[in-house]
């Protein structure tokens, strides 16, 4: 078994913000723009992911699983959008969750989530 790489640690919440593990990359909380409209959080999440990537020598296009969490369900469709503008075709598996964030904000600071699986082989 290879070795197991943990970057961008906070150790205050206990977590690792990517692990590289074999081929795959695995990126956890991805956020961004909190507390603005739905659309700017979307395209801040998918902007750190794309920086969290980047540090590892991949970009988005390496994503083939994401999960996408969600304040309102609903806003889905903006999400695909955005998905169709920075994924150039090569679309991954997802999956789509709404949740309550335990984030502070309440319902107007974080809207969106992303975490992801890329494949680096």
């Amino acid at each position: 078994m290879g070795e197991i790489i943990r970057k961008d640690i906070n150790e205050e919440w206990a977590h690792s913000g990517i692990v590289e593990a074999g081929d795959f990359v695995f990126v956890s909380y991805c956020v961004g723009n909190i507390g603005q409209p739905i659309e700017n959080q979307i395209n801040g999440a998918f902007d750190h992911l794309d920086e969290r990537l980047q540090s590892v020598g991949l970009t988005l296009e390496s994503v083939v699983k994401f999960d996408a969490l969600f304040r309102d369900i609903w806003n889905i469709p903006i999400m695909e959008k955005i998905i169709k503008e920075r994924f150039n075709g090569k679309y991954p598996a997802r999956k789509s969750i709404q949740t309550e964030f335990a984030h502070q904000g309440g319902e107007e600071g974080l809207l969106f989530q992303i975490d992801a699986i890329a494949f680096k082989g």
